[in-house]
């Protein structure tokens, strides 16, 4: 039998536990992505209030620009990565989309089929007299 030391690896961290990095690094990583979300939001803006862009694509352009915004949010303020520490912060985000995609879904789907459900319309002013 061989001895099988437990040595501790380099990324297991606890949740909550963050890398030892100074005050100046962690406070630059929040102004870089606060500068980020402020520019992805005043494009927003200006793309959905300006005549220089095809209108067509302004749907499509705010919907880049949203993902990015997102991007940005699990990235610089929810810390969320691919590194292995951070596989069960990938899990519960994975889960939770699924669930709002569900949610949305589920909607649009039954706002989508109301007309085929409701009775016609001499039948519902029948039953109001």
């Amino acid at each position: 039998m061989s001895d099988q030391t437990h040595m501790p690896v380099e990324h297991d961290l606890a949740p909550g536990e963050e890398e030892q990095h100074s005050v100046g690094e962690r406070i630059t990583g929040y102004v870089v992505g606060l500068a980020l979300a402020l520019l992805l939001t005043a494009t927003s803006f200006f793309i959905a209030g300006t005549n220089l862009v095809w209108q067509p694509s302004i749907p499509v352009a705010l919907i880049v620009l949203a993902i990015a915004q997102m991007g940005v949010h699990l990235v610089f303020f929810l810390h969320i990565t691919t590194g292995p520490d951070n596989t069960n912060n990938v899990l519960a985000l994975a889960f939770g989309l699924m669930v709002v995609f569900l949610v949305v879904g589920g909607t649009v789907w039954i706002m989508g089929h109301l007309n085929q459900n409701m009775p016609p319309m001499d039948q519902i002013m029948q039953m109001r007299q």
